[in-house]
């Protein structure tokens, strides 16, 4: 059956080697790419290491910033949520994928290392704002410069029709952000100065305590030898009573041995002379 001609295809997968027509050919399919990392779409099927991906120094440059231009148009103790999702938002619109919790938890961990190298920030913190004012300065006559030869090259009045060059926008806007960050140092100086102070007076409470228990554990002490000391002496007072007593009662058991010895003397005289009469 496998050698008759009429079974072989005439067109064979390989020349050399002929297929029975009655089995069926399994052809592979072709597989999806497969990723090592976790592959699939990223929406559908994140990878693990990109559900948490590290912050980096530009995504969280541009976290402070956003932070410091939501900050000052709300109250944390009211509308603390409305802030987060506001913060999350523009992160989104600027290409990040971080949720409410990844920002609120992020901006904790700077504000605790900046509480940690606050003793070393304070010796820099003059020379910082001196170069964030020389920067701030340099960059506005910058851009006032090139707006005056932007507009003696196109000749427009800006007064006349009311518009506002953007580079003039920009620049009011960089000026603002520099505000709001010295606003931001001074109140984390502000909070800072409030901590500290709080700490203090919690440790110098904490001293006080700690000398009442010390003086209160001194008394009770001093207290406890006096009574052991009361105790003691007693206790002698009575050990010397109580051989006084010892002493008196072997003396009169002495003295009435002696007078029973002495009846009974005169008791045997007395029946000897009898009996010899």
């Amino acid at each position: 059956m496998y050698n008759n001609p009429e079974n072989f295809s005439d067109t064979p997968r390989n020349p050399i080697i002929p297929y029975p027509l009655h089995h069926p050919i399994m052809i592979p399919l072709p597989l999806p790419p497969f990723s090592a990392a976790g592959g699939g779409d990223d929406d559908e099927f994140p990878r693990r290491d990109e559900r948490f991906p590290q912050w980096s120094n530009q995504e969280t440059r541009d976290l402070i910033e956003i932070r410091a231009q939501i900050e000052w148009g709300f109250t944390t103790s009211k509308r603390n949520k409305s802030l987060w999702e506001m913060v999350a938002n523009r992160m989104r619109e600027k290409g990040y994928r971080r949720t409410i919790d990844q920002c609120k938890c992020k901006w904790k961990n700077l504000v605790s290392r900046y509480k940690h190298a606050q003793p070393n920030l304070e010796t820099s913190s003059l020379k910082g704002r001196k170069r964030l004012k020389n920067i701030s300065g340099d960059r506005s006559h910058e851009e006032y410069s090139q707006e005056r030869d932007d507009a003696e090259e196109t000749g427009i009045d800006q007064a006349e029709t009311g518009t506002v060059a953007p580079k003039r926008k920009a620049g009011g806007e960089k000026k603002r952000k520099t505000g709001q960050v010295e606003k931001q140092l001074n109140s984390n100086d502000g909070v800072l100065a409030g901590i500290q102070e709080m700490l203090g007076s919690f440790i110098e409470q904490q001293q006080r305590i700690d000398m009442q228990w010390k003086e209160s554990m001194e008394k009770c002490a001093q207290e406890r030898e006096l009574l052991e000391q009361e105790w003691r002496e007693k206790m002698e007072k009575l050990e010397r009573e109580k051989l006084v007593m010892e002493q008196a009662w072997r003396e009169r058991e002495e003295q009435r041995r002696l007078r029973e010895e002495s009846r009974a003397e005169k008791r045997d005289a007395l029946l000897t002379t009898l009996l010899k009469n």
